[in-house]
């Protein structure tokens, strides 16, 4: 049926079947043979044709752009499994807004000028992702996995930090300890995954603290954390490539620094290795570099 797709849109697109088996090189009764075959299957006319001239039906123009799409879409999944030829086609990311923000999207020239070919569809949010029902190529997460039915490869670690917007401070003093946080506000992440409210980590002595700080708010999305924390509403933690401009500027000033938080993984999820596609495969190596350069 493709090859007769193919035909098709041929003689619409050369407007006579002569042209279009020059074109495929193939004998004009089997671009006939075809046309008449989609026709019969269909059960409609698609195409008008007399011995001086041809012409396309309503019902053949609605084929053929449909037809250009589905063979559009067909030669992009076969291209993009083929090891022999420049990775290509839609490679669908999801990928957590604090990471999308700092890190991939001041990153992604980069990867388009090495692959002008894979048209990038970026869905970037903090919400539990369903690679398969949501077809999306690969996942990038941030923090420990939770087990699943699907393969998993860790890129590297990020390091956090520890934050507060002067406005809060002025207010509400600065904590010196660990033991201080008990009486500040902070504004703790939630998990969408597990609803769990996500736990502080920081070196203490050596050793990793755990806790969860009491909290102001919550909230389940890194933007609106950020948000949160330059207003003076609290005390957040995030990654330190996200806050580094806010660090920079003054909006935020880092706190606790005698207690560094534990750094988080970064990790990237894909449904099967053995059938990887060329686009999925180059966009890990490339993004797992950049992760790389980007921590040292």
């Amino acid at each position: 049926m493709i090859e007769y797709l193919n035909i098709f849109i041929q003689v619409v697109e050369q407007g006579s079947f002569t042209r279009a088996a020059d074109i495929l090189q193939i004998h004009r009764p089997t671009v006939s043979k075809a046309i008449l075959q989609i026709e019969d299957d269909l059960g409609v006319k698609l195409i008008h044709r007399t011995t001086r001239k041809l012409s396309v039906t309503a019902e053949g123009e609605a084929f053929y752009h449909r037809a250009k799409l589905v063979l559009a879409e067909v030669n992009d999944m076969i291209a993009s499994f083929s090891p022999t030829l420049p990775p290509k086609g839609r490679l669908r990311l999801d990928v957590p807004l604090s990471l999308a923000h700092a890190i991939l999207i001041p990153h992604l020239k980069h990867f388009q000028s090495l692959y002008p070919d894979i048209e990038v569809v970026l869905v970037s949010s903090d919400k539990k992702t369903d690679l398969i029902t949501e077809g999306v190529d690969c996942l990038v997460r941030l923090g420990v996995l939770q087990d699943s039915s699907f393969i998993s490869r860790r890129l590297g670690e990020i390091r956090m930090v520890t934050c507060a917007a002067p406005s809060y401070l002025q207010q509400h003093g600065r904590p010196e300890t660990l033991a201080e946080l008990e009486h500040h506000r902070a504004i703790n992440f939630f998990s969408d995954h597990s609803r769990d409210v996500m736990e502080w980590k920081f070196i203490e002595d050596g050793n990793v603290v755990s806790l969860r700080p009491a909290g102001s708010m919550l909230v389940d999305n890194s933007d609106i954390l950020l948000s949160c924390g330059l207003a003076g509403l609290g005390i957040i933690q995030a990654t330190f490539d996200a806050l580094a401009p806010h660090i920079a500027s003054g909006t935020l000033e880092e706190i606790l620094t005698q207690y560094p938080p534990v750094s988080k993984p970064v990790s990237v999820m894909y449904p099967d290795r053995r059938y990887l596609p060329p686009k999925v495969r180059v966009f890990i190596d490339w993004f797992s570099e950049v992760l790389t350069a980007q921590i040292r």
